[in-house]
């Protein structure tokens, strides 16, 4: 496998009863409408295996070059990859972008996929866009900034602004006599460079896999799960590049929460009632995983952000004693405990473990209302964090009155924030906010 060209990349290909090599060059434009075909494929709730795949990218390819038969005057031509043979996903195999599995991107493409996503976030982020908030007193940290302050006793002599501190005593001499070298130095004319500390963050994202975090976006293209998916991807890589020390974990939940390998993203999937009772939307489960996974985290900061487009519908009864007085109360309530089968099919199918904790479910559903036993029990979980030092905030994709004012009335109670917001805007305010919470600037105290 030869390495991309500055302009192209090649591959050879050996054909069997001939000596020849047939060569075949595909341009860096074709690589990257092939690897965006592949997000856009990897996101969808159904995703398509490595057949399908094949027959998905081979229309692109062919399309492409279709085009540039039409456009005589074009810079470089697509060359038809069928000509060779091979399967256009056997050559992504070969270049490492492709595997045969269920879960077919590998990590160089799940990298250079999110990489892209990234950059067209970080191009779309306005100066003073979403999820600023620092404080405006500075201290003693670990990263230089331009700015200076005079020295105090006891600061890190290796931060001195040399040339401001002859400057100042220059200054200081020519006021009262002639200047003469060597320059004398008094301790006021002692400059250093500002710090602020970059603080190590740990985030657990909680997002709602509920049924209704399919339905489409205000423009039509994908759905909420997908657009919260690709803000995830291009946020872990950015997690990875540039602050390898901080700690990004994701929880994926319905009426039970599962842990999700970071890797799994593009792959999560919501619930639908073919899911024995899992297409709930249970914040209690979120939290209770969070907090058990945050609790042997050593970061210093450490945060939950939650992305749903409901109210919570499900919770966990803790004994046979709370269940008979619910049952008093409204004799048809339904309870839901996964079965072995069950768990065995998500397993197979998804790839997830269910963290049951041998806990029974309350669902209630109320249309735009919160069963008071649900509402009850999601409070009480959520100041458990709180009073682990845990910020919880809550990124709500809906614009019904009535689960914003629940959301707020929740983050209210916590100290937390809510964001209301298109879920199109989504990865513009994760990748913001989590940028900007990395800045803990300190008072000089």
């Amino acid at each position: 496998m030869l390495q991309p060209r500055s302009k192209n990349f090649v591959y050879f290909l050996n054909q069997e009863n001939d000596n020849k090599t047939s060569n075949t060059e595909v341009s860096n434009n074709m690589l990257q409408k092939i690897l965006q075909t592949m997000a856009k494929q990897a996101l969808k709730e159904k995703t398509p295996d490595v057949q399908e795949l094949d027959r998905i990218l081979e229309g692109i390819v062919q399309q492409s070059h279709e085009k540039s038969e039409i456009q005589q005057n074009q810079e470089e031509k697509e060359t038809d990859i069928q000509g060779t043979g091979e399967s256009i996903t056997k050559y992504l195999q070969k270049i490492g972008y492709l595997k045969e599995e269920k879960k077919w991107l590998t990590n160089k493409a799940f990298f250079e996929i999110g990489g892209k996503l990234l950059h067209d976030v970080m191009k779309s982020i306005s100066e003073g866009g979403f999820g600023f908030h620092e404080t405006k007193n500075v201290g003693t940290g670990s990263v230089v900034m331009d700015t200076t302050k005079k020295l105090e006793l006891g600061d890190d002599i290796r931060n001195l602004n040399v040339p401001q501190t002859i400057l100042n005593s220059i200054q200081r001499i020519k006021k009262s006599s002639e200047i003469k070298f060597p320059i004398s130095l008094n301790i006021d004319d002692f400059e250093e460079f500002e710090t602020i500390e970059e603080s190590k963050v740990a985030v657990v994202y909680c997002i709602d896999l509920s049924s209704t975090m399919k339905y489409s976006v205000n423009s039509g293209e994908g759905s909420r799960i997908e657009a919260a998916k690709k803000a995830l991807w291009a946020l872990y890589v950015l997690n990875k590049k540039f602050f390898p020390n901080d700690s990004i974990y994701v929880v994926g939940f319905g009426s039970l929460a599962s842990e999700v390998d970071p890797y799994d993203i593009p792959y999560l999937k919501t619930y639908d009632a073919n899911d024995n009772f899992l297409h709930y939307t249970n914040y209690q489960a979120a939290f209770r995983l969070a907090l058990k996974i945050l609790k042997h985290d050593g970061s210093q900061n450490k945060r939950i952000m939650m992305i749903t487009d409901g109210q919570p519908s499900a919770s966990f009864i803790d004994n046979e004693s709370q269940k008979k007085d619910i049952l008093s109360d409204k004799p048809y309530s339904h309870f839901y405990k996964p079965d072995e089968a069950t768990l065995l099919k998500l397993q197979n199918e998804r790839d997830i473990k269910l963290d049951i904790g041998g806990e029974m479910v309350y669902l209630c559903y109320r249309y735009r209302q919160v069963d008071p036993v649900i509402d009850a029990k999601t409070l009480f979980e959520a100041k458990k964090c709180k009073r682990e030092g845990i910020e919880i905030d809550t990124i709500m994709v809906s614009e019904e009155v009535e689960l914003l004012s629940y959301v707020e009335g929740l983050e209210r109670q916590l100290k937390g924030r809510a964001y209301y917001i298109n879920p199109e805007n989504i990865d513009k305010i994760l990748i913001t906010d989590f940028i900007s919470n990395k800045k803990k600037i300190l008072s000089s105290k």
